[in-house]
């Protein structure tokens, strides 16, 4: 199987390569899944489903892969080769849950303000807010990252479960070991797979009462700002819902029904913008909104506005944002305000989408420079400089915009587990080959070396969110990092313990055990007793990564496993 190479056969230099080689290729996979997944959070109907479980199992499959191959060689090796999945276990739960913590803290703080005799965080203001380092700054402590902390410390339960017994057997060859562990290493098995499971259900049941909308509304943020989609595909499924089911009245009814709704918002400013799109759309464009209005007079003109537009990768002529404005300023003096923007930006939404139906039913579509100059879609003579968005979705519809979303998730995310799986096996190897050559503990190449390949994607994907400095995303930054604990301790840890029983091999990992409790439970502790988290807090949580190193060296000299 594709790669070949063989670590032992090459020089340093050709290991080196190697590891440079796999590391970027499971770093570049678990991009494409971590992308892939965030375009189909843009669907709500599949919202729920793809936040719950695909999501977190997705994000634990490049540590999974790498700890299943760590213990699926040859059996005279596979005991040795297991304290590379073990080093990746350890080193990505407890990687996570301190450098990218501390990062996502620190980018995410705002300042502390008297508010009632008492020091508040300032969520208020300018949506980039910079903290005033002298008067100290942090962090909200809201009731979803405690809930998560919640459940990634239950999540530990199964660690104590195959420990306990480990440690009271007492040293015995690994033959032995294996033998009166293995029952043990069922059971924990099971519990493992009873918590995956009973996460993934929370997790859904969450999703289906509406606790994930920031995550969903920090998602298509981030892929509207990246350019990915426009606010247009963003807003696809929700705007389509209506007009699917007058198609199904037929052709003549929808032809009617096209043709009225699209004269309503072209011709009217008094439409009423369905209560759940208002709350998204108002999500959406606030902190757009607040960049562009420059003079903080709470009102954009026709520059800025056009600006903004761009920023949502819309191509609207300069000729529909006049007569926008004529409709929406009613004082003439050039500018509309923020409700006035958020209904003119659905009604050119529904507008567009109205007119594109039209044209799709009557056999012509259309696109935006084949439209005569009398039409009220007129195109600027100039074409802009500033980015569009990606010529796949320029010119779709949202509906087809929802159909290339869902094809280019599946496509990204197929191919990045693919890649998992190629490149996992042999990254074990190579692992396994740095540690004999360095004379270094296979655990401690696989520590350091593998959440920098498996885990990259989060850790960016959690200070991008943190760093826009609200309540909601920096919930979705350290939330993410708390499930991804929590997947480790439950759908990786299940890897191990068939490992142990159908394998036959050791659990002879006290120190790491102890490590790994012992950092999320003081992870877990620190966010329940109290509302706000300091960046000297922070830096607490980030100076266990090098302790839990020296921790397990220590224990392990000793004579602890």
């Amino acid at each position: 199987m594709f790669p070949s190479i063989e670590p032992s056969e090459t020089g340093n230099t050709g290991l080196f390569w190697l590891i440079s080689t796999y590391g970027y290729a499971l770093f570049y996979a678990s991009n494409l899944i971590s992308e892939g997944s965030d375009l189909l959070m843009l669907i709500p109907s599949l919202a729920g489903l793809v936040g719950g479980t695909v999501l977190p199992l997705l994000g634990a499959i490049p540590d999974g892969a790498i700890m299943l191959f760590s213990g699926l060689g040859d059996i005279d090796t596979a005991q040795e080769t297991l304290s590379v999945g073990v080093g990746a276990l350890a080193g990505s739960t407890i990687m996570l849950l301190t450098v990218p913590w501390f990062l996502s803290v620190n980018a995410g703080r705002v300042s502390f303000v008297a508010k009632h005799g008492k020091k508040t965080l300032n969520y208020h203001g300018k949506p980039k807010l910079k903290p005033e380092l002298k008067d100290g700054s942090g962090i909200q402590l809201t009731s979803e990252i405690k809930h998560g902390a919640v459940i990634m410390m239950a999540t530990l339960i199964p660690y104590l479960l195959i420990q306990i017994p480990a440690s009271l057997i007492g040293r015995s060859d690994e033959a032995e070991l294996a033998a009166k562990e293995k029952w043990y290493a069922l059971i924990a098995f099971f519990i493992c797979v009873t918590g995956f499971v009973s996460y993934l259900y929370i997790q859904v049941k969450m999703s289906g009462n509406g606790e994930d909308q920031g995550t969903r509304v920090a998602v298509m943020k981030k892929l509207i700002s990246t350019g990915d989609v426009s606010l247009s595909s963003a807003l696809s499924d929700a705007i389509c819902c209506a007009a699917s089911e007058e198609e199904k009245k037929g052709m003549e009814h929808a032809v009617r029904y096209y043709q009225s709704m699209s004269k309503h918002y072209e011709t009217g400013s008094n439409f009423e913008i369905p209560h759940d799109v208002k709350n998204l759309l108002g999500e959406l464009l606030v902190d757009l909104f607040r960049k562009y209005d420059i003079d903080r007079s709470g009102n954009l003109d026709k520059v800025e506005t056009n600006a903004l537009l761009i920023d949502l990768h819309e191509v609207v002529p300069m000729a529909e944002i006049d007569a926008t404005f004529t409709k929406y300023d009613t004082d003439n003096d050039g500018t509309i305000n923020y409700d006035e923007f958020m209904s003119a930006i659905y009604g050119i939404i529904m507008r567009r989408f109205h007119r594109k139906k039209l044209d799709t039913l009557a056999g012509e579509p259309k696109n935006l420079e084949s439209i005569s100059k009398d039409d009220s879609y007129m195109v600027d003579e100039e074409p802009s400089e500033e980015e569009e968005m990606p010529h796949e979705f320029k010119q779709l519809t949202p509906a087809e915009q929802k159909k290339a979303i869902l094809l280019r998730s599946f496509s990204m995310l197929t191919m990045g587990t693919a890649i998992v799986l190629i490149f996992s096996d042999p990254m074990v190897d190579v692992l396994s080959e740095v540690a004999v050559r360095t004379n270094i503990p296979p655990f401690y190449v696989s520590f350091i070396l593998s959440p920098m390949a498996s885990n990259a994607s989060e850790v960016i994907a959690s200070m991008y969110y943190a760093s826009k400095k609200t309540r909601k995303t920096i919930s979705v930054s350290l939330n993410a990092l708390e499930g991804a604990a929590s997947m480790n301790n439950t759908f990786c840890l299940a890897i191990f313990m068939g490992l142990i029983y159908f394998r036959g091999l050791a659990w002879e990992y006290t120190a790491e055990t102890i490590s790994i409790v012992v950092v999320q439970l003081i992870v877990g502790f620190m966010v329940l007793r109290s509302d706000v988290m300091t960046v000297t807090d922070a830096s607490i949580i980030l100076s266990l990564f090098p302790l839990s190193i020296l921790f397990i060296a220590t224990m392990e000299a000793l004579g602890f496993d």
